[in-house]
């Protein structure tokens, strides 16, 4: 190690200790001294196994820190997990005032977040939610009584998806991903039959893989309609068990998008023994006329490739806009 230089070796709790990368290693051993100030850094067993030793200091202000390891350096500063706010912006304010008198400062990233080491943080607050001492709401949640913030989450994503609000979006997508994190928390609890988070992402992995034999295998599909055919064949062949071409529809979805999935598993599976329903604007309107009108409406759609959820629910935010026009009112 270089006797002018103060090395800042930065780490994340997200990777196991003791994974650190080689030149990491390298500077760990040929720092003449180590310094860190948290005693309960989780790299410090590994480091200790490894033969290097560590010197504690006091935890202090983010200047005085800084004009520590200024003073001692060489060295080799082990960053505390929370990333030591403060300290990098202290040790410029000194190369600056003091250029030519205080040594080099290197940052050395020992270990960093691969893509989605967040959710682990996310796993560790779900935990700490539901487990005693946490949150008292948090902890007497079931999985039915959180089934209506799930249906309102994903209603509240939806619309910010039609409404091309980004901001919105990335926040919604979040409340989304917490009712999986919250029911998969819940379920680990489950005495008769848990699971847990890392099972139901195993779950979906495995699916993917399986439905996705032209990327993970030796299947060949070139186009989207290609894909999709191959999908259904797949689908097909996991639900054999199935008595019905309904099998499987969730009777809970709203009506016109209950509709819209019967009409589509019908026309999939190429079923012609029911007709479709007449369209006919009817000369008195009953619960059962207007009902066969409007499954005759979702049989239309279907087949002109019109999704009729979607399509009333921008018909509805325009008849909101005219409504608000004319009340002198901005279209939100």
């Amino acid at each position: 190690m270089d006797i002018s230089k103060l090395t800042l070796l930065t780490t994340t709790h997200r990777v196991a200790p003791g994974l650190l990368s080689w030149s990491a290693w390298e500077a760990l051993r040929a720092a003449p001294l180590v310094l860190a100030a948290d005693p309960a850094h989780p790299q410090l067993p590994a480091l200790a196994r490894a033969g290097v030793t560590v010197e504690l200091v006091e935890r202090t202000s983010a200047p005085r820190l800084a004009r520590l390891l200024a003073q001692r350096a060489p060295l080799l500063w082990l960053g505390s997990p929370d990333g030591d706010p403060g300290l990098t912006d202290a040790l410029a304010r000194i190369a600056v005032e003091e250029a030519g008198t205080v040594p080099e400062i290197e940052l050395l990233p020992g270990s960093y977040d691969l893509p989605g080491a967040r959710l682990l943080d996310l796993v560790a607050v779900m935990d700490r939610l539901r487990s005693p001492g946490g949150c008292p709401w948090d902890a007497e949640q079931t999985h039915a009584s959180l089934v209506k913030y799930l249906v309102e989450e994903a209603y509240e994503l939806v619309e910010a998806i039609e409404e091309g609000d980004r901001q919105t979006l990335r926040e919604e997508l979040g409340d989304v991903l917490l009712q999986v994190f919250f029911h998969s928390r819940i379920a680990e609890e489950d005495e008769q039959d848990p699971f847990t988070i890392d099972e139901v992402a195993g779950d979906i992995v495995e699916k993917l893989m399986y439905r996705h034999p032209h990327v993970f295998g030796d299947h060949d599909a070139q186009t989207a309609e290609q894909v999709e055919a191959n999908w259904e064949t797949l689908k097909a062949a996991e639900k054999q068990d199935r008595e019905s071409v309904l099998d499987g529809v969730p009777a809970g979805l709203p009506a016109l998008a209950y509709a819209a999935k019967l009409v589509s598993r019908v026309r999939r599976a190429g079923f012609t023994a029911v007709p479709d329903a007449p369209y006919a604007l009817p000369a008195e309107l009953t619960d059962e006329t207007l009902g066969a009108l409007l499954l005759a409406v979702v049989q239309r759609a279907h087949d002109a490739g019109v999704d009729p959820d979607a399509a009333l629910r921008a018909a509805a935010r325009g008849y909101r806009g005219a409504v608000r026009t004319a009340e002198g009112l901005a279209s939100d």
